[in-house]
């Protein structure tokens, strides 16, 4: 890693910071996280908008908030904690969900929006995350991702998902573990025109495919933020120039 560091940018996205948690933050585990940042000095440091267990249990996944005003500020408070211990901003990603909250009355790009403004973080945009909530909960994923402004993103994600048959109910299912989709592409592409380039990372945590299937999903967001840098550059607007990697 401290190799691959001399000569790459390193973006650390982790799932285990707990920024929704109502019980607060573990000092412990965000000691360890400003330790590694200062050894690595890597260029985006990320974590989800969700809560994974208590003060005395890990529950090994991202579960989601209700979008109201308490859950808000919470997510703000411990999001600017978390900034405050590291000496960093934040990039904060939009969560996958499979249900939603009858107290919830905020809209979910509205609460994301909001929760990066007031705690002064930025936005890891997962438009895999987008598409799978959108058919989840029957919304526009376009509409949804209309309603982000551009300074507030600073890396994007990108994956498959599984699609499942329950009790007659489609579920779209964020699992990592096939190419992405079209639909995400598709997206992906109006998004990079709208905002200009970003970082951005191919997610591919299962079913792991022969390097050369990776390196054609990484080359096909290449071509999309290149295409994207060329118009930017003939005078349409100035962007932040970002490759896509896979992992």
């Amino acid at each position: 890693l401290a190799t691959l560091a001399q000569d790459y940018p390193l973006s650390f996205h982790g799932v285990g910071m707990n920024l929704g948690s109502a019980t607060g933050l573990d000092p412990t585990h965000l000691s360890r996280l400003k330790e590694l940042i200062a050894i690595y000095q890597p260029a985006a440091v990320s974590d989800h908008i969700a809560w994974v267990g208590t003060t005395d249990r890990y529950l090994n996944d991202l579960l989601p908030l209700p979008y109201t005003e308490e859950a808000l500020a919470l997510l703000v408070a411990n999001v600017k904690q978390a900034q405050d211990v590291l000496g960093r901003r934040l990039l904060i990603e939009n969560p996958s969900t499979y249900l939603t909250f009858t107290h919830s009355h905020i809209d979910e790009a509205e609460f994301v929006v909001e929760a990066a403004k007031q705690s002064g973080a930025g936005l890891l945009l997962d438009i895999n995350n987008v598409i799978v909530n959108g058919t989840n909960h029957d919304f526009d994923p376009g509409t949804w991702l209309a309603k982000i402004p551009a300074d507030l993103i600073g890396e994007i994600h990108l994956a498959g998902h599984t699609v499942k048959e329950i009790d007659g109910v489609t579920l779209y299912i964020d699992d990592h573990g096939s190419h992405v989709p079209l639909s995400v592409w598709s997206h992906y592409a109006d998004l990079i025109a709208r905002i200009g380039p970003r970082p951005t990372l191919i997610e591919w945590d299962s079913d792991l495919p022969d390097w050369p299937v990776l390196r054609a999903e990484a080359a096909a967001a290449d071509r999309i933020l290149d295409e994207a840098a060329h118009s930017f550059m003939m005078g349409k607007s100035h962007g932040r120039t970002g490759h896509a990697v896979g992992a």
